[in-house]
């Protein structure tokens, strides 16, 4: 394994010394990278950004009506907030990027999409899964499934599999995604039979003691959480110092390395649903895994290790996406690139990605894993559909 780690080490830095001779002369075209670097969701903004950065290593350029391009990332730090967002998204319209990529979080989305539909760049969320993001507008398309879906399947789950009667929801207090992950889940959930008892807490908070008591007062069998990172690391170091044996369980935004290793050597089960299990592309894993190796702001950025976030994976596939519409355009121009990107369709890491009438991925299926307590891995469960 270690000879075959350093044999795709060599050629992904060849590949990325080959790419920058080569591209010396070419025209330029951009793509905006619209992702939280700071904030409670930066944790995640980074591995979805180092998705994308690996993707542009993996193919840096594109032919676009017969002329071949570099592909330039623009990148600008949307904060995690929605107050921040409007900024981020008027930096990359200022640099005439041609599609915009991201973000890591629905809230953000939101708060920045009218930037750019007034610029006529078409955006490409690749994580952001409330529904908001494309519902009545042209220019957000989507390659991941959506919380209506998510939560459901997440429902199912807990109800089917777990055994869950009673299910404690907390999330932040108007952060989009959380709230509207919630609903999903709590109409699935009750749909189904069980209860739900539904509680928020304030921007900021780093207290969850309350919170997690309130769930063993209710006699909850699982605390549903869909947080970010930095909150859900908390929920679950608090929950194991307070000896709570209730499962956890989370969406996409838990499907992080940071997340796990604050399981690690608790008796927690964690359990999350999200778009990538590693080991499904060997060729993706072993070139991911490689790249970080060999530079270490990536490893940092990534957490600390190689374990590969289902995030990163749509950042890579978004990009080639994004790729795939420049190409069909035939042009550089925002509004050819938003009118190509309905047709468009590719086979990605995560799996066939096309678009319905909204612009959302068609999705059928996620991945449901779990964290190994002893060795802070997440493991596949299932693959999980929703008729």
């Amino acid at each position: 394994m270690k000879k075959t780690m350093m044999i795709v080490l060599a050629l992904v830095l060849a590949l990325s010394c080959f790419a920058v001779s080569l591209a010396e002369d070419m025209p330029v075209v951009k793509i905006g990278v619209f992702e939280p670097a700071s904030g409670d969701s930066g944790a995640g903004g980074k591995q979805e950004t180092l998705g994308i950065q690996y993707a542009n290593i993996v193919q840096p350029t594109v032919e676009i009506g017969g002329t071949t391009y570099k592909v330039e990332l623009v990148t600008a730090d949307n904060g995690s907030s929605a107050d921040k967002a409007p900024s981020a998204a008027q930096k990359l319209v200022s640099e005439n990027v041609s599609v915009v990529l991201g973000s890591y979080g629905s809230g953000v989305s939101i708060a920045g999409s009218d930037y750019f539909k007034n610029a006529n760049i078409p955006a490409i969320g690749l994580t952001c899964t409330n529904p908001q993001v494309t519902a009545g507008n042209s220019h957000y398309f989507r390659v991941c499934f959506l919380d209506p879906f998510q939560g459901t399947v997440l429902a199912n789950y807990a109800f089917k599999e777990l055994g869950a009667k009673t299910a404690y929801c907390l999330g932040e207090a108007g952060n989009d995604y959380d709230q509207g992950l919630i609903t999903f889940f709590q109409q699935a959930f009750e749909g189904l039979g069980g209860t739900v008892i539904h509680d928020d807490f304030m921007n900021n908070n780093s207290d969850f003691t309350s919170f997690l008591s309130n769930a063993q007062m209710y006699g909850a069998d699982l605390i549903f959480c869909p947080v970010s990172i930095a909150y859900s690391t908390q929920i679950v170091s608090q929950a194991a110092s307070q000896g709570i044996a209730i499962p956890v369980l989370g969406g996409d935004t838990l499907d992080s390395n940071v997340v796990a290793a604050a399981a690690k050597g608790t008796n927690i089960d964690l359990i999350v649903t999200t778009f990538y299990q590693e080991g499904a592309n060997k060729e993706f894993d072993e070139g991911f895994k490689a790249w970080l190796a060999s530079d270490a702001e990536a490893m940092t950025n990534n957490g600390g290790n190689d374990m590969i976030a289902g995030v990163t994976c749509m950042g890579y596939d978004g990009y080639f996406a994004a790729l795939k519409a420049l190409q069909d355009a035939g042009s550089t121009d925002g509004a050819a690139v938003m009118a190509a990107l309905p047709a468009v369709e590719i086979d990605g890491v995560s799996g066939h990605i096309a678009f319905d009438a909204t612009g959302d991925a068609i999705r059928t299926s996620a991945f449901v894993k779990k964290v190994n307590n002893e060795t802070g891995d997440w493991e596949f469960v299932a693959e999980q559909t929703v008729e």
